[in-house]
């Protein structure tokens, strides 16, 4: 028997270690994806695919919560029957290991809720996007007060397009001058009429 740890986290700025100190144990093999959404199965993850190709019947996978292993409710229910169809026992912090019957149920439960708050999520930000737009349409700006719903635009395109072509500039060089990278300066002036 080996005792298998997995973690997950969705973003880049987010780290395991508060999983890993929460489970608090030594493990065999430990596995994670980082950066990585829970929205995307399981399987489709590289670190849970690594996972999946290596544990053995006997094993215990330790996850810190259900919506670790996935916000989608199906996709969290047919992964932990297909660890326990192999023979590997999941344990959820806080929870127990989760058995056929009971425990399957129990799950059930756990991951719908993980999928309703997938859901909300999405309809809070839809609903953000919403408010942004009718503030920007009325105002000029959004309910934030910026002035675009995408990500302020670091400098203005025609200003850098005119520079680059005034100067017989390159585009490293007019990405060095204007502190842009050489893929926003394309951007910029491809957007310029000639």
């Amino acid at each position: 028997m080996h005792r298998i740890a997995y973690y997950r986290v969705s973003t880049g700025d987010q780290s395991i270690e508060a999983q890993r100190s929460a489970l608090g144990g030594l493990f065999d093999q430990e596995f994670s994806d980082e950066g990585v959404s829970g929205a995307i199965p399981a399987a489709q993850r590289k670190g849970f695919s690594d996972l999946l190709a290596k544990v053995r019947t006997g094993d215990v996978l330790h996850v810190y919560a259900v919506d670790r292993l996935g916000r989608d409710a199906l996709d969290v229910q047919a992964t932990v029957r297909a660890l326990l169809e192999r023979g590997v026992t999941v344990d959820v912090h806080g929870l127990g290991p989760i058995g056929r019957g009971v425990g399957e149920l129990i799950l059930a439960v756990l991951a719908q809720i993980a999928d309703m708050e997938r859901q909300r999520i999405a309809e809070r930000t839809r609903a953000g996007r919403d408010v942004a737009r009718t503030a920007l349409a009325a105002t000029g700006r959004t309910h934030r007060g910026k002035e675009s719903l995408g990500r302020p635009k670091a400098q203005d395109a025609a200003a850098v397009g005119l520079w680059r072509q005034e100067n017989g500039a390159s585009i490293a060089t007019t990405a060095r001058h204007f502190g842009l990278s050489a893929a926003t300066v394309k951007r910029y002036c491809a957007t310029q009429p000639a």
